[in-house]
């Protein structure tokens, strides 16, 4: 029996659907696609003819053939296949003020068999009919939500195809390691086929489980950039942190008192730092109290440190600087900052100590471009300065780990029926990576965050 959600999604596959894909009106432009079988009869209902394919054609919209005109607007027709969703495409470029986009949608809902788009359809229609693999939609997903330069380059990275053609090369080795497999096990009595089938194959799966296990072993680069860096200000009470993060903000975001303990939770700040996605947290002063609330702040600076990618220790004295035993554990790197030397009689201009110790002033600016650059070239060389990243996210990992553990045990089977299980398996997982088996459950997941018309 065919499930429920299945047929239902048949059903609604052979609607015509319709949306706004540009940005909310008021605007100069407005974008309407709309995509299905039904989409000629709508041109024709609305513009009274159909363009030539791939022509921008000047087309007056009207209510119905022969109503009122609503709009002067630029037309252009995708016929099937050649389209972004495989089916008949279609765009009119309005005039982006409500009224017009209002009156526009209005009019393709009154046709029979059109609909207005859910979230994500095109794109998911477009997937359906084999115009782009899943991780090529996760890819174009990242690229409309990416805010920073970074994520904007790794996010085209893989709308490009940069993980799924390499998964489809994968593919292609572990089907030639199955078939040799296999004919060795079907047709181990015929006289023309070699005896040694499995050793030929083996060294194909042992090559492909080396590629597959380097680019898991990335340290999540690629999921970090994705989500974004998370750099923790920490220090002693009054150390400038808040100071610190307000101006690396460019804004008030924490409040700044002379009164020690001010902040008891970490503050939260996003922004873009040298074009990669960053969090800035400012974490409450790190001390001995008999405050509650204040030790739990110190808790929670103290894990929250734990896990970024970088923490800057802030401290205005020496003692404090560079007494290691007060420092809170870190796994990532650790920068010492040395605060408020616009109070000092002397110091450094250049706003570095050292490699990683710097002075500033958060009160008039001095060191703090230096520290900029600093955390930008940091980040460039350790997110950015090797080849991309092609795991980007915790489906591609989890998958590509189920990959590689089936390709393990295939090394290590005693007996070819059983390697060629695992293979399959692998080339299961595989298939799941792309899309192309067995994906219903993470589809809904993977466009529920698309916007509508896209």
């Amino acid at each position: 029996m065919q499930d429920h959600r299945t047929a239902s999604r048949d059903h609604r596959a052979a609607d015509t659907i319709f949306a706004v894909s540009s940005g909310a009106p008021p605007a100069a432009i407005a974008i309407i696609r709309i995509s299905g079988p039904r989409t000629g009869e709508a041109l024709t209902r609305l513009i009274g003819r159909i363009p030539q394919p791939r022509t921008a054609a000047l087309a007056r919209i009207r209510e119905a053939p022969g109503g009122e005109i609503i709009d002067e607007a630029l037309a252009l027709w995708f016929p099937a296949p050649n389209s972004e969703t495989g089916e008949d495409v279609a765009e009119l470029q309005v005039h982006g003020g409500r009224a017009v986009v209002a009156a526009t949608l209005k009019a393709l809902g009154r046709i029979d068999g059109l609909r207005l788009a859910e979230g994500g359809e095109f794109t998911r229609r477009g997937f359906e009919n084999g115009k782009l693999d899943l991780t090529a939609v996760e890819g174009l997903g990242d690229l409309i939500a990416a805010e920073t330069e970074a994520q904007r380059r790794q996010a085209f990275q893989q709308m490009k195809g940069l993980l799924g053609n390499r998964a489809e090369d994968w593919r292609k080795r572990l089907t030639e390691a199955l078939a040799l497999v296999d004919a060795r096990i079907d047709f181990s009595d015929e006289s023309d086929v070699p005896e040694d089938l499995l050793g030929p194959a083996l060294a194909i799966v042992r090559a492909l489980r080396a590629e597959i296990d380097a680019a898991l072993a990335d340290a999540g680069r690629g999921e970090r950039l994705r989500d974004g860096l998370v750099v923790a200000i920490a220090g002693p009470p009054n150390a400038g942190k808040s100071t610190l993060l307000n101006h690396l903000a460019r804004r008030e975001v924490a409040i700044v008192s002379p009164q020690a303990g001010t902040t008891r939770d970490v503050i939260e700040v996003h922004l873009d730092l040298g074009g990669y996605p960053v969090t800035l947290l400012d974490t409450a002063g790190i001390r001995v109290s008999d405050d509650a609330v204040e030790q739990e702040g110190v808790r929670r600076a103290a894990g929250r440190a734990a896990d970024a990618d970088l923490v800057l220790w802030l401290a205005d004295n020496e003692a404090d600087l560079r007494n290691e035993s007060i420092i809170i554990p870190y796994n990532g790197d650790l920068w010492k900052i040395r605060t408020k030397i616009d109070l000092l009689s002397s110091r450094d201009e250049s706003g570095t100590i050292n490699e990683n110790i710097f002075n500033i002033s958060a009160f008039d600016g001095s060191g703090i471009q230096s520290l900029i650059a600093a955390m930008t070239e940091f980040f460039a060389q350790t997110w950015g300065g090797r080849e991309p990243a092609l795991v980007t996210r915790e489906r591609h990992r989890q998958t590509l780990q189920s990959v590689s553990e089936a390709l393990g045990r295939a090394l290590t089977g005693d007996r070819e029926e059983l390697v060629a299980e695992e293979l399959r398996l692998a080339a299961q997982a595989l298939g799941r990576l792309t899309g192309r088996i067995d994906v219903e459950d993470v589809l809904d997941v993977i466009f529920r965050d698309f916007c509508i018309g896209k």
